[in-house]
């Protein structure tokens, strides 16, 4: 079996180990791990399922549906049916978030919903409770004021990433692709969502503007600036962890909060069977157990990410890992998988994603300021981008 993935060596050594017990389990199974830099990952596994050589299993992730839709994967309820893989009973609500016209192409294998960090100094100073889950926009509005020292320190890290905005547009009883599969930009809801995002930066002065950023260093973001203390809350994945491990002040994490209703983006990638494998069987054998608990254990232990089995997220191993060396509420991902939301992963995804970047660029450097207008205009681009979004 041929099995490709993106990343770097941590990756490339997190996956190796999988497949070693995989392997030891299965001795008649042979896998070979071919890492392909995450830029070129798309292009170089479509070159190789065109040539009707394609990887038998393939780590996907947003942009399943464009495999998908091309007909380059292959359906796998059948085989999970065969192996009595219940993906709602494993993994939870993202059980079913790489589907496409109520068939599914991938098993979950990574998935950390996005989590807030909080520098806990700054809050027991200020006197404000820690975040949760039941803080609403308002209570997240007055902790960033409370929190933010002109010029110097901001409350917030900011919401200007789909991840992010998407988060408070489905908090707010919006979408961003309608039950009928048509764009839904200029809802009020996501327009609601939207303005309250760019507010922070440009009315209430609580987020860093993209100039403060830059001001800041080459490079920054929310993450470095809440490792550098100079944001005081930031919402992004497990991977910013890593670079906290060391730092000289207490922090947390907690839930993101909640608008109308609870809602946030998780991240993650899943693993598919290419349409063009002649071991599907045994591909998904392998997927089987890559994502049971013995295989998932793997991922904790490399520290590379938040594993998608809910039982090995709910672990004493993912809760207190060995290389964590501050007390941090891992508990809050299982918590936070109850509140994803499934993103439209349309064929479409990746045209989309860059109709809103450049559709919402002068929005966010607040050369636009009216969400419905900057919303308005997009909508129009994506009806005439996306046809179906399945």
């Amino acid at each position: 079996l041929v099995m490709t993935v993106w990343g770097g060596d941590t990756d490339r050594k997190a996956y190796q180990a999988r497949i070693d017990l995989l392997v030891k389990k299965y001795p008649e199974l042979k896998v070979k791990l071919q890492l392909i830099p995450s830029d070129s990952y798309p292009q170089k596994v479509q070159t190789m399922i065109a040539g009707g050589n394609g990887p038998d299993i393939m780590q996907v992730a947003e942009s399943v549906n464009t495999y998908a839709g091309k007909n380059q994967l292959l359906p796998l309820d059948d085989l999970a049916g065969k192996a009595g893989l219940d993906a709602g009973q494993r993994f939870g609500s993202v059980g079913s978030i790489y589907t496409y016209e109520d068939e599914l192409y991938a098993i979950p294998d990574r998935s950390g919903a996005m989590i807030v960090y909080y520098n806990k100094e700054l809050f027991e100073k200020k006197g404000i409770k820690a975040p949760s889950a039941e803080w609403t926009w308002d209570d997240a509005l007055a902790a960033f004021k409370e929190l933010t020292v002109p010029g110097r320190q901001w409350g917030y890290g900011g919401a200007g990433w789909w991840p992010q905005w998407w988060s408070l547009v489905y908090q707010n009883g919006g979408a961003i692709i309608d039950a009928d599969g048509r764009p839904a930009m200029d809802s009020d809801e996501a327009i609601e969502a939207l303005q309250w995002a760019g507010d922070l930066v440009f009315k209430h002065k609580v987020v860093p503007s993209a100039k403060d950023y830059a001001d800041m260093g080459a490079d920054i973001g929310g993450d470095q600036a809440f490792a550098n203390q100079k944001v005081a809350v930031n919402t992004t994945g497990f991977w910013a962890i890593a670079g906290l491990t060391e730092t000289k002040f207490a922090w947390d994490i907690a839930p993101l909060w909640r608008g109308k209703k609870q809602a946030v983006s998780a991240f993650g990638s899943g693993l598919a069977v290419s349409r063009t494998s002649k071991q599907a069987d045994n591909a998904f054998k392998a997927i089987d157990f890559l994502t049971s608990p013995e295989a998932q254990q793997v991922i904790i232990s490399s520290g590379e990410d938040v594993p998608a089995n809910l039982e090995v997220q709910k672990s004493d191993a993912f809760l207190k890992p060995a290389w964590m060396k501050t007390q941090v509420d891992m508990g809050v991902f299982a918590e936070s998988s109850e509140f994803v939301f499934r993103a439209p992963f349309i064929p479409e995804w990746n045209e989309m994603q860059a109709a809103i970047e450049s559709g919402l660029a002068d929005f966010w450097l607040g050369k636009e300021r009216s969400a419905r207008k900057a919303l308005t205009a997009l909508q129009k681009n994506l009806e005439s981008l996306i046809k179906s979004a399945g």
